[in-house]
């Protein structure tokens, strides 16, 4: 049987082989929801960056600059980290280099994978038929906030890893411990994660709308993965 883990932070990352996994990157609030978000309305391409100078050098060759430091967009860029601003017939052919406090760190750090996917509750259908039919054993990389643990992304994990239940066994304590939290949240998660530390810091930047549909089930089928240094949809 195939295996499933969940590491709740990338500073834990060192602690799990990822060789020859597939790794799901999550940040629910809000960089892998944009980046799913950009992806259904047409975009070409996303590549991420961990730095903010490279990331901004992108612009002159043609790309579209994206991404936030400590929530807020980072100025000179051209979009910031909402999934609203990815969203319309504009994004269709566009490439988009994209950087934020923990998304893209997140990414960085798992590049050494067999593969790495991108997930969020918008995509979660996708993400798990893909699982679902892969031949690698499974490790979900919550990006959390500055290394630290927060409740969203471990909600996804959880999410994740009750979808695979009857295929994928857990490979230790931290997909359980995911999976209930996910089983407790599941019916108003917006209510669930009203007083997280993530919610708090996002809602003095007056963005409720975007954590309601970040936490929005199914809303795309796509799965962007990285390839070359980039993510694509092949």
């Amino acid at each position: 049987m195939k295996t499933i883990d969940v590491c709740l932070s990338p500073e834990l990352i060192h602690l799990y082989p990822v060789h020859d996994k597939t790794v799901v990157v999550v940040d629910i609030l809000r960089a892998t929801s944009c980046m799913v978000t950009a992806f259904a309305h047409g975009v070409e391409s996303i590549t991420p960056f961990a730095s903010l100078d490279e990331c901004r050098e992108m612009k002159m060759k043609g790309y579209v600059t994206s991404g936030e430091r400590d929530g807020k967009k980072v100025e000179g860029f051209d979009k910031g980290n909402s999934p609203f601003e990815y969203i319309g017939d504009e994004l269709k052919g566009l490439k988009i280099a994209f950087t934020t406090t923990n998304g893209t760190q997140a990414i960085e750090k798992s590049r050494g994978a067999k593969e790495v996917i991108i997930g969020s509750f918008l995509n979660l259908n996708s993400v798990a038929k893909y699982l679902l039919l892969s031949d690698h054993n499974v490790l979900v990389v919550c990006a959390g906030w500055k290394g630290k643990v927060n409740l969203e992304d471990t909600l996804f994990a959880g999410a994740l890893v009750d979808r695979l239940k009857d295929y994928l066994g857990p490979d230790c304590d931290a997909p359980l411990a995911a999976q209930h939290l996910y089983n407790i949240a599941k019916h108003d998660m917006v209510s669930f994660l009203n007083t997280s530390s993530h919610v708090k810091r996002l809602n003095q930047l007056n963005i409720h709308d975007d954590m309601k549909f970040c936490v929005t089930l199914d809303q795309y089928n796509v799965l962007p993965r990285l390839k070359n240094g980039e993510l694509r949809l092949r």
